[in-house]
């Protein structure tokens, strides 16, 4: 392993402290165990709070977008794993404004289970939760068991949307609509071409040969759909293109936002290669592109390897998508 560490516990403490350090007027911690990260300054009385929370080693997922327009509060686990239910319940407590809390998150098992056990203690407290899953995934289960898939990237256009209704003055339950109508819009898929490395376990999260990728990997190194060897990157950008149009099909005269991400290592250049077929491929069908996001918006440690997401848009999430929000990584507006 060769990374710009000190101690392999303290990998995630001192990433925060580092976080909150160089952008105080963002982030702030919460909480007993530092591993809660609220807005710098709290927000006005009657607005609904957004949380969300999951494993480090995603930045700027998850912590980075807490900001204006965007997320509350955060709770963060270790690389990989889940916080706690007492650090998300902790979560949920600083972004309540007395008007309930979205709990908005990825479709993960640990997740789910200590966001419902945190639902629960802040229950006794009249914090009113309601919550979405994020579930974009293509590879990891078919569309009629859509329930099951993974959450990714997608989860980045939840929060955007999510967000800037919530600072509209919605209410919890049309914040709570928005962030499913996103969620039910955006289809993800990933190609991994090699792996990174967990700071406590010391070693890579999978094996792959220098000449072949994984069509389908999931963002913890999970089981893709297709390994072979490695495409140029406009027929590797075709077959990720095939698998999302064919699990939401496009047509004349759609809107969607497409999101062409960095894993981790994989440069800007790569990623503007890559988007010129993306675009291509979408204008075929008819649709119109609004907002195309290229960058490092949801990584994996180093993870070589990009995401593809598309967010098929209405008139009310294109007005979401363009409304202000700022935060460390991402300014609109």
């Amino acid at each position: 392993m060769k990374k710009l560490l000190n101690e392999p516990v303290d990998y995630v403490d001192e990433t925060l402290a580092g976080l909150t350090a160089a952008h105080p007027e963002y982030y702030r911690l919460y909480g007993d165990t530092g591993r809660v990260v609220a807005r710098a300054t709290e927000t006005a009385e009657g607005k609904v709070g957004i949380v969300t929370g999951g494993g480090s080693g995603h930045l700027p997922v998850f912590t980075g977008y807490v900001g204006k327009g965007l997320l509350d509060a955060c709770a963060i686990g270790d690389v990989f794993a889940s916080p706690s239910a007492e650090q998300m319940a902790d979560a949920l407590r600083v972004a309540d404004r007395g008007a309930g809390v979205l709990r908005l998150y990825g479709n993960y098992g640990g997740d789910v289970m200590n966001f419902d056990m945190a639902g629960d203690l802040v229950d006794f407290e009249d914090i009113q939760c309601t919550t979405v899953l994020l579930a974009d995934d293509v590879a990891s289960a078919s569309l009629e068991e859509r329930e099951k898939r993974r959450g990714v990237a997608g989860m980045v256009y939840a929060f955007k949307t999510a967000g800037a209704a919530a600072e509209a003055g919605q209410d919890l339950t049309a914040v709570t609509a928005v962030a499913q109508k996103t969620a039910d819009a955006c289809r993800s898929i990933g190609v991994a071409l090699g792996p990174c490395t967990v700071p406590q376990a010391g070693k890579p999260t999978f094996t792959i040969a220098d000449d072949e990728m994984e069509i389908g990997m999931g963002i913890h190194g999970e089981p893709g759909m297709r390994r072979g060897k490695l495409l140029p990157a406009d027929d590797i950008a075709n077959e990720m293109m095939d698998r999302l149009l064919e699990d939401q099909a496009l047509s004349s005269g759609d809107r969607v936002s497409v999101m062409v991400n960095s894993l981790g290592a994989t440069p800007p250049e790569e990623l503007y290669i890559l988007y010129r077929t993306v675009q291509a491929r979408l204008e075929a069908t008819g649709a119109s592109i609004f907002m195309p996001l290229v960058g490092r918006y949801a990584t994996s440690m180093e993870m070589s390897g990009v995401s593809f997401t598309v967010c098929k848009l209405d008139d009310e999430l294109e007005a979401l998508l363009q409304a202000p929000c700022d935060c460390a990584f991402w300014r609109v507006g």
